[in-house]
């Protein structure tokens, strides 16, 4: 099992999405995610992305639809 634990904001730098998308690239094997902090508003629904930035809330329903459990 794998656990990835974010606690930065969804925008204004990149750890979030980073942290995402290594828990994407694992898909394969049981992948846990801890949103803490400032990371709990990644998985707000229809997020105003801004310019430049991936939508994270699109990538957290990517890994619930492989299985991944989230915790907030």
């Amino acid at each position: 099992m794998i656990t990835i634990i974010l606690n930065e904001a969804p925008y204004g730098n990149e750890r979030s999405y980073n942290g995402l998308r290594l828990a994407l690239a694992k898909a394969e094997e049981k992948v846990k995610v801890f949103l803490l902090a400032d990371a709990i508003f990644c998985a707000l629904e229809n997020q105003n992305t801004p310019g430049g930035y991936y939508n994270i809330s699109r990538m957290l329903k990517s890994l619930l639809k492989r299985r991944a459990i989230i915790h907030l």
